[in-house]
């Protein structure tokens, strides 16, 4: 067989699951093409940070980078987006439970796991979003796939949202008839509804959205689907992961933001976000919620979170008590998105913290994440199969930590970037 051509688009992805190569053929075909990108000065992922999670940070560089001169780089790929993982009252908090339980529970929740302060934990979870009943994860990324998992099998039907999370996703395939529903598109969604619901045929059907959709930045239409889940007797479940500390008059989300706390089934979320911290959970009822507590098998066959997680309880009291963190976020999401628009670049439909520049080309995508790494901004290249392939784009998240200098360090660069490229290449 001939080997891939490392030029052409997207051949790191394809490289995974190339017909007739055995595993370890699959593996040495991909690290040649890392090595590939890496010598080209193209490879922008798994950089190392060796200052922590903040606004500024320095990295280690690999060698093919080496010429970059810059001792720190505003960064913008972190998802703390209070900046609470610094926030002293919640370094506070993790050290104490620490001191009193020790670094970790090394038993799964069924069998000795289950401490009292997973139990803080959760009542104050399910609180946070006016609910009675909540279940954690070690990860986000656990909490969507193992509780589609333990829900839905093949005499349901699941609809998805394109643009929904790949954990959902993991969770759904090859369990139940899935079917997409074009991202935010409501009549796209009822056709879906439609075609469920005629014969009759499944047990249960379930609706799976992002309440903040993580590649497009927008939001969900929450009132419309939960509109259109009633009228066609669907369950719902929503990952507001990234809504939580941005969205909403006091932080809860997107499901605050359109009133609708008791219209969704399945909430699902993460603590590695705006709350600082590791693990994921699940909002949902009682009697669902002792149901995942021995069916969802990534919470069962798990260990439990750590002590540490405790300080997420400090992290969801300071949204009440110090608003001003989300209100600073939300006038640097406003200056920066109008310094890039005013330069030309387009911003999608962002309306959250998460603000991407569309480029259109995987390629040129590659080359901007290395130029702005070149004038001291680290950022995140989003290509194929994360978003479509005409859907490059470099990927930030703002912080409220952000300062007016970091901005216009990010505004500075970009302008930069402009006079690199011929502008048509951003069309």
């Amino acid at each position: 067989m001939n080997r891939p051509d490392f030029n052409k688009s997207h051949m790191g992805t394809f490289a995974v699951n190339m017909q007739g190569y055995g595993m370890y053929e699959r593996a040495e075909i991909f690290s040649d093409y890392i090595a590939h990108q890496h010598e080209r000065g193209l490879w922008n992922y798994r950089n190392v940070c060796i200052s922590g999670c903040r606004p500024e940070v320095e990295l280690d560089l690999p060698d093919t980078l080496r010429h970059i001169k810059h001792k720190t780089f505003v960064a913008t790929v972190f998802n703390d987006y209070l900046g609470f993982s610094q926030h002293p009252a919640v370094k506070a908090a993790a050290i104490a439970a620490i001191d009193r339980y020790g670094v970790g529970v090394t038993a799964s929740p069924a069998i000795g796991g289950q401490m009292d302060f997973h139990r803080e934990i959760e009542q104050a979870t399910a609180r946070f979003f006016r609910q009675k009943s909540a279940i954690l994860f070690t990860t986000g990324y656990t909490a969507n796939s193992a509780t589609m998992r333990a829900l839905v099998n093949t005499q349901d039907k699941v609809i998805v949202d394109r643009s929904a999370h790949a954990s959902m996703f993991e969770g759904i395939l090859d369990r139940t008839r899935m079917a997409y529903f074009e991202h935010n598109n409501m009549d796209s969604l009822e056709r879906k509804l439609k075609e469920s619901t005629a014969k009759g045929e499944h047990r249960d059907i379930m609706v799976v959205i992002d309440g903040v959709y993580s590649q497009p930045a927008d939001l969900a239409k929450l009132d419309e689907v939960v509109f259109l889940c009633k009228h066609y007797g669907a369950r719902l479940a929503m990952d507001d992961a990234h809504g939580i500390g941005v969205i909403g008059q006091t932080g809860r989300g997107v499901i605050e933001h359109f009133n609708a706390w008791q219209d969704v089934d399945i909430i699902t979320g993460t603590f590695s976000k705006t709350l600082g911290h590791l693990g994921g959970y699940v909002v949902a009822s009682p009697e669902m919620i002792r149901y995942l507590q021995f069916q969802a098998g990534q919470h069962i066959f798990s260990v439990a979170p750590t002590p540490a997680s405790l300080c997420v309880i400090k992290s969801m009291a300071l949204l009440d008590e110090e608003p001003w963190w989300q209100a600073k976020l939300w006038e640097n999401i406003s200056y920066l998105k109008k310094g890039l628009h005013d330069l030309g670049l387009d911003t999608g439909n962002s309306a959250s913290a998460i603000v991407p520049v569309m480029i259109g080309s995987a390629h040129l995508n590659a080359q901007v994440c290395r130029w702005l790494l070149e004038a001291g901004i680290y950022a995140c290249q989003i290509g194929y199969p994360a978003v479509n392939v005409k859907g490059a784009r470099i990927r930030m998240s703002l912080m409220a930590t952000h300062t007016l200098e970091h901005l216009d360090r990010i505004l500075n660069a970009w302008e930069w970037v402009k006079t690199k490229m011929n502008i048509r290449n951003f069309e």
